[in-house]
């Protein structure tokens, strides 16, 4: 049988790497000193650098250098006292540390600005109960508060990946450590936190990624970072190539934080790839050493998870009648729609290349999956400029296609951004699930007479049904909290709830904020529910 020539073998592939790959090559082309209004981007950039480009780039990088340090300190120390010492309610701190992951950031900033406030109930409060006058607490809408609320959500990233380093690898080496005499303090000074250094790297390179590509919090706590920057050029200027020169220099940094996350987790496998090491019993402490073990673990946990929720839920138990119910169906039924169909395609997609890469697991397969996975690690701002730049050059070059109505302002816009961030997602749970699966079925089902899509259809599918339900529900609950490519590319009257709750707290309506944001919680808690059972199970 005549086999097909490589190259056409290989398109499908090549275009869909084309498609969710995108945004990359077109701010790179950004820079090209050629087509309209590229001398104005110039000197706009120009112009940005003598003026907010410096603070831009001072405030992000005092943004990320104070959460790094404190997502490191505070999963770290979880993650040792978890996995390391005994104390009561060590088991249920296991999953609880897990739980802030279920808060987008922007959300708990609405949640502690509506408490903190000068109009606050706590300020209210101290005011009325001490018989004083002015501020009483510091302003929460600061590089101070952001650095609180980017810590309280994010350092489970640090925590899962040091007690997972800690848990598997710790335990022969500090029973060595032990049997030589050191003391339980510099045991885990000098052996426990080296191990987890890796991990701890990894852990801290994800949350910076998060960190560069928020743009809720920073918007609404009137930061100017690099991400707010990229908007402004976008919409207060109308100068999409600035923005995108702008975004480029945010996406340098963003891949730099992607290749220190790889190598740590790389270090990581090296680690553990010799043996597997026995699990460490943790050490059972006594007295106030247990209590503070405690303190260590329940801290995060309600600054995290438990406060935010509390103060989302006040306006709602003072009186729900002012909350719009109405437009609330009409906002989950946009927010369910769009993530739904994203997650389907998500999933589809994933299955498509994962296949692909069985089959043939040669070069251009592997470099394919590595463009459909980038995505993932470049923010939302930076895909919204992306896609958007090319279609402006296309809209200009052919009038009479209508290319920007197709994606600017459509429900289509939106999911192709959503699949360009998110698919990554769907195509690692997916190669997770095929790892499970021996090659020698594949052999067997071909001697029986199913290949390609066959194959998949009766052989793989059954065993990836897992696999691909978790798929599906974590790219359906990204798409629900991303909120800066929904911002621009929604349609009109089509708004979301992560665009509603950032809306109506701009808007200093926090108590209506509460109930889409409640609702973007809850949609949050069902991933991060599944991980920390399959980690007990585990």
């Amino acid at each position: 049988m005549r086999r097909t020539p490589f190259a056409l073998r290989n398109v499908p592939l090549i275009l869909c790497a084309g498609f969710l790959a995108l945004p990359v090559p077109a701010l790179l082309a950004s820079w090209l000193p050629v087509g309209p209004g590229s001398a104005q981007a110039g000197a706009i950039l120009r112009e940005m650098a003598a003026t907010v480009l410096p603070g831009y780039l001072w405030t992000t990088l005092w943004l990320g250098l104070l959460v790094a340090l404190g997502t490191a300190l505070v999963g770290s120390a979880t993650a040792v006292a978890v996995s390391m010492f005994d104390f009561p309610g060590r088991r249920s701190f296991e999953w609880l540390l897990l739980l802030p992951l279920a808060m987008p950031a922007y959300v708990t900033a609405y949640a502690y600005t509506d408490f903190l406030q000068f109009s606050g109930p706590l300020q209210t409060g101290l005011r009325d109960a001490l018989g004083l006058q002015g501020r009483l607490l510091p302003e929460v809408r600061s590089l101070g508060g952001a650095v609180w609320v980017f810590v309280s959500t994010l350092y489970p990233y640090v925590y899962l990946l040091a007690r997972t380093a800690l848990g598997a690898h710790a335990a022969q080496p500090m029973e060595a450590a032990r049997l030589l005499g050191a003391a339980l303090p510099r045991r885990i000074r000098t052996v426990a936190l080296p191990l987890a250094r890796p991990a701890v790297a990894a852990g801290v390179a994800l949350v910076l990624m998060e960190t560069l590509a928020d743009f809720g919090v920073a918007s609404y706590f009137g930061m100017q970072t690099v991400s707010t920057g990229i908007y402004k050029a976008w919409l207060s200027m109308d100068n999409r190539l600035a923005a995108a020169q702008l975004a480029t220099l945010l996406l340098a940094v963003v891949l730099a934080l992607l290749h220190v996350e790889r190598r740590a987790q790389e270090r990581m496998r090296f680690a553990s790839g010799s043996h597997r090491a026995a699990q460490a019993q943790p050490l059972a402490l006594h007295g106030a050493q247990r209590w503070a073990a405690w303190v260590v673990c329940a801290l995060p946990v309600v600054m995290g998870f438990v406060a935010p929720v509390a103060c989302m839920l006040r306006p709602l138990a003072a009186d729900w009648s002012v909350l719009p119910w109405e437009r609330f169906l009409h906002w989950a039924w946009n927010s369910l729609r769009l993530s739904g169909i994203t997650a389907l395609l998500a999933v589809a997609i994933a299955l498509a290349l994962a296949l692909a890469l069985r089959r043939r697991p040669d070069a251009v397969t592997r470099g394919v999956l590595q463009l459909a996975g980038m995505g993932y690690a470049v923010p939302g701002t930076v895909i919204v400029v992306g896609l958007l730049l090319p279609v402006g050059w296309l809209q200009a070059a052919l009038p009479q296609w209508g290319l920007g109505a197709l994606v600017t302002t459509t429900a289509l816009g939106i999911v192709w951004a959503y699949l360009v961030r998110f698919s990554a997602v769907a195509l690692q749970s997916i190669q997770s699930g095929y790892a499970r699966i021996p090659l020698s079925l594949d052999d067997s089902a071909r001697l029986l007479g199913s290949s390609g899509y066959a194959l998949l259809a009766r052989v793989h599918w059954p065993l990836l049904k897992r696999s691909s339900a978790a798929a599906a529900l974590l790219v359906f609950v990204d798409a629900m909290k991303e909120l800066p490519a929904t911002m621009v590319l929604r349609p009109f009257d089509s708004d979301t709830l992560a665009v509603v709750a950032y809306q109506l707290a701009r808007d200093e309506r926090l108590g209506e904020a509460a109930l889409p944001s409640l609702a973007l919680v809850a949609v949050g808690l069902a991933p991060v529910l599944l991980l920390s059972r399959a980690l007990r199970s585990r």
